[in-house]
């Protein structure tokens, strides 16, 4: 049976912080049917914000004492605010490696209403001390073939299971995106 979790009473663990970066993943992407905004100038960057809400699971295994790993599984959906959006709305999928005493590393892609993908690592402390992700966009297909960017985050648990489920949502997600070569036009 799933509870929820106040963000005081929520385990920061490693896993927690990969969530928060799948959220902050899908951030970068956007749809190419915003015709009302101005296309950006090449090699400028383009602030954005937004949220972000995802569900998944967890498997982990002992690694002695208190310590574990585990690896996290995460679906969700971003909506993004500012004139620097790439575009309103991305599906979000991300797959990650947790070590509840160094961290998490884990990678992401967001995918547009067209289909056009961003692909992104991801990376964080996530302990209960430290809950800040931070990803790196790596570049992608069709319209963000050559994207480059950076964003952050912090993740909240609303609900985690004994089972592996989990359902949370990123909390001060905030990035830069400066679009690459590719043409609307251009998907891989």
């Amino acid at each position: 049976m799933m509870k929820p979790h106040p963000l005081r009473r929520a385990k920061r663990t490693p896993e927690h912080a990969f969530i928060g970066a799948l959220a902050l993943a899908l951030a970068g992407c956007g749809s190419a049917n915003e015709s009302s905004k101005p296309a950006p100038a090449s090699g400028e960057f383009r602030e954005f914000a937004g949220s972000w809400n995802a569900a998944g699971t967890r498997r982990s295994i002992p690694l002695g004492g208190e310590r574990k790993g585990s690896i996290i599984d995460l679906r969700g959906t971003m909506l993004l605010a500012g004139d620097g959006r790439p575009a309103a709305g991305f599906r979000s999928d991300v797959i990650a490696l947790v070590d509840s005493d160094t961290g998490m590393v884990g990678r992401s892609v967001w995918t547009d209403g067209n289909g056009d993908q961003v692909f992104s690592e991801i990376s964080g402390e996530g302990t209960k001390e430290q809950n800040r992700i931070s990803g790196t966009i790596l570049g992608g297909t069709g319209r963000y073939d050559g994207t480059t960017g950076a964003y952050e985050f912090s993740w909240q648990f609303l609900i985690e299971s004994e089972d592996g489920s989990l359902q949370g949502s990123a909390k001060g997600l905030k990035g830069r995106i400066r679009p690459g070569h590719a043409s609307a036009g251009n998907s891989q």
